[in-house]
């Protein structure tokens, strides 16, 4: 099986569960890991290349999965770049893992595999400051929906819609330790995502225990987030209520 962006983060947390159940996992991306991961190798390959994703696919043995989880982006308001830069973003969070599915869909057919597109709650609600991530995500969601009813019945699809995760990088997104913990008391479970456990959805998926799920959306968000509307109403509030 193929993770893209495999190396770190979240996508590292995925090739580590598939390889702790037993799967043999190749990892991709632009640069190696820092840290090898036992059972896990490593293949470079810039997504947005498509011939050389298509050579890449090419080049393999056999498929049965392919999680899509390469993607991100950068803090950026709208109007604080050119559109190049913004279609940019959509093109690696939402081209690249087109390019990815169509390059592996024969070997996915012969398998009759899964593919597994990592999505984000950004696509499921306004995104200010990452509004083009919010929209390529968006879309994720659609094509994987879509290419469930055209690959069916040889390839299942599905998508993991991620919320906030720990990652070794969280702290540009939420600040120190304060901040991690304060953004960690609005998810419902109280605490950001582990890598391990979008890991483990994305096995799940994958797995014959969900061989009947095709063209859904699994959300590993820990609860959502509390409606904003109920910290500020005061119909259900009780004497000495503290919020």
């Amino acid at each position: 099986m193929v993770v893209t962006g495999g190396t770190r983060g979240v996508g590292a947390g995925i090739a580590r569960a598939f390889a702790e159940a037993g799967a043999r996992v190749l990892a991709c991306a632009r640069r190696p890991p820092e840290l090898a991961v036992d059972g896990v190798e490593f293949a470079p390959l810039d997504l947005r290349d498509p011939p050389a994703v298509r050579d890449f696919f090419a080049g393999l043995p056999r498929l049965d999965v392919l999680v899509n989880n390469a993607g991100g982006t950068p803090y950026r308001l709208l109007a604080d770049a050119d559109a190049d830069r913004h279609a940019r973003v959509v093109e690696l969070n939402l081209i690249a893992p087109l390019t990815a599915s169509l390059a592996a869909y024969e070997h996915l057919r012969r398998s009759r595999g899964s593919v597994v597109m990592v999505g984000s709650v950004s696509g499921t609600r306004p995104s200010p400051g990452s509004a083009a991530y919010g929209a390529a995500k968006a879309g994720l969601a659609n094509l994987a929906a879509s290419m469930a009813v055209e690959w069916a019945p040889e390839v299942r699809v599905n998508t993991l819609v991620v919320g906030m995760v720990r990652t070794e990088l969280a702290h540009l997104h939420y600040g120190g330790p304060d901040g991690v913990a304060a953004v960690s008391r609005t998810v419902p479970l109280g605490r950001l995502a582990a890598p391990a456990d979008v890991g483990g959805a994305a096995v799940f998926l994958a797995s014959d225990a969900a061989a009947y799920i095709s063209g859904a959306c699994l959300h590993v968000h820990g609860g959502g987030e509390r409606p904003a509307f109920l910290n500020a109403s005061t119909a259900n509030r009780q004497p000495g209520d503290v919020r």
